[in-house]
């Protein structure tokens, strides 16, 4: 093919769009075609569920992510073990709150992920703070012994979610120096609606006891206090907290035909938490990057370098299952041609982030051209801090996050409401594809879209994209500063 295409005067850069355009279109085609995704997934979120690491439904989905890969076709699948240092539960949380004038009503309560726990205790006096800054602590004098009552935003954006993250740890800081008795969080969601949080960021037990109170109740109790009704609350927050435990990540491969010691990352996390079952968040795209290696293994097409798929674990209690990896494999990161992450729901595809890397959108926007039937041709130069791309980020590699409109995926994040209904197949069979092409064609480059950064390029890319304020805001920062995490040199 190469010399009777030479002979009839085609150049070598032709052939190889040509060649990359009738492979990326067999990609998608198959990619589109019908296949085990909707039962893949039904299996994991209905019959599995909510998946927490240290409990048995995790390890169910564990095996359900290697059955699934071998299935796929995969050249072979591994898991790899790494630790939480506790392993936490919620027991029968309680909330009830009382006037002076004797009204009681119960308040509905759960408690935030990782926090400790709180035995039952009476008749503790409730204290609203607003939204938790210095100036609100001070207004409202002296904290100690209190429960308090903390206003957040209703969530309607991505920039209300990172929000909420941020404004947690301040919070709690003040909380602590003032040594109340322990934090409620009013939802950022209406309805009712219950959902999950940890402040953790790589596993700990948090510092005070915490509840996230239904909205509506939190404001009942809001409006009381501001109408000059002194009100209290019997809370019991039984949490277990044990030992370390051990949690696995899935690993499956297809080798490289050329050069196969170099490798590209797609992956998606496999925990959940557990009020819902886990289908927006995250179990779309765990069953996304498992079809993805079943289109490429039945397109019948080789990539130059090894692509790994790969279901991280123990992302939501901190992206721990993601950097244990990036930390055990940082030898080989020099041969990573890049890191693709999907973890936002079933919401369209609009863009790729870079992680900060103007270098990276020239390179590889010829890659992502294709995916313009899709909407999802764009390449933008921001950082984030908030999914399983981040160590791989922090140690220099080419990382790509899918950004995604928000749908339904806000109102039903972390939420009990977060189930297999939930979820857009049609939307996700195009995520599938979008995912195949642009994994494959960073594979099947003839050259890497980028080099790894070292620790002065990384943190240079975080000052520019103000990803640094981000990881102060978060309690991430001193990891990095101090050296504990990320590129060392």
């Amino acid at each position: 093919m190469l010399r009777k295409l030479v002979w009839l005067g085609l150049p070598l850069f032709s052939l190889v769009l040509f060649a990359a355009d009738n492979d990326t279109d067999r990609l998608i085609q198959e990619a589109l075609k019908p296949s085990p995704l909707e039962a893949n997934l039904r299996r994991l979120t209905d019959e599995i569920g909510g998946r927490v690491p240290g409990t048995p439904a995790m390890q169910r989905a564990v095996d359900w992510g290697v059955a699934a890969f071998k299935e796929a076709g995969a050249d072979s699948v591994h898991t790899e073990e790494f630790t939480i240092r506790q392993s936490w539960a919620e027991g029968a949380t309680s909330v009830t709150a009382a006037t002076y004038a004797g009204t009681t009503f119960p308040v509905r309560a759960v408690s935030t992920a990782w926090a400790p726990a709180l035995a039952a205790v009476k008749h503790v006096p409730i204290m609203d703070v607003g939204q938790g800054s210095e100036a609100e602590f001070a207004k409202a004098g002296d904290v100690s012994g209190k429960l308090l009552l903390v206003h957040t935003r209703v969530l309607a954006n991505w920039a209300d979610l990172f929000w909420e993250y941020e404004q947690a740890p301040g919070v709690i800081a003040l909380a602590v120096k003032g040594k109340a008795k322990a934090i409620a969080f009013m939802a950022t969601r209406e309805n009712d609606i219950l959902y999950r949080h940890t402040n953790a960021v790589f596993g700990e037990i948090d510092q005070l006891p915490m509840v996230i109170v239904a909205r509506e109740d939190g404001e009942r109790i809001a409006r009381l206090l501001g109408s000059g009704n002194p009100v209290w609350a019997d809370v019991a927050i039984p949490n277990r907290i044990g030992g370390p435990i051990k949690s696995r990540n899935v690993v499956a491969e297809i080798r490289g035909s050329e050069k196969a010691d170099e490798f590209v990352v797609l992956g998606a996390h496999l925990d959940s938490w557990e009020l819902g079952t886990g289908a927006l968040d995250n179990g779309c795209n765990a069953a996304l990057v498992i079809d993805a290696l079943r289109a490429i293994k039945a397109s019948g097409l080789k990539p130059r370098r090894t692509m790994r798929f790969i279901l991280f674990s123990g992302e939501e209690e901190g992206l721990i299952g993601s950097r244990m990896y990036a930390a055990d494999h940082r030898n080989e990161l020099d041969k990573a041609a890049g890191v693709v992450i999907f973890d936002a729901g079933s919401g369209k595809t609009t863009a790729f982030s870079t992680g900060g890397r103007k270098d990276l959108v020239a390179a590889a926007q010829p890659l992502v051209a294709p995916l313009e039937q899709f909407g999802a041709a764009k390449l933008i130069p921001t950082a984030e801090s908030g999914t399983d791309h981040f160590d791989f980020m922090l140690e220099g590699v080419p990382t790509f996050v899918a950004e995604q409109d928000e749908a339904n995926y806000l109102v039903n994040y972390h939420a009990t409401s977060d189930t297999y209904d939930k979820v857009d197949f049609p939307q996700l069979k195009k995520h599938v594809a979008e995912g195949v092409a642009f994994s494959f064609a960073l594979a099947n480059a003839p050259e890497r879209v980028g080099p790894r950064l070292d620790r002065a390029q990384i943190e240079q890319t975080m000052h520019e994209t103000h990803l640094d304020e981000e990881m102060k805001a978060m309690g991430m920062w001193e990891e990095w500063a101090s050296g504990k995490r990320g590129r060392e040199k």
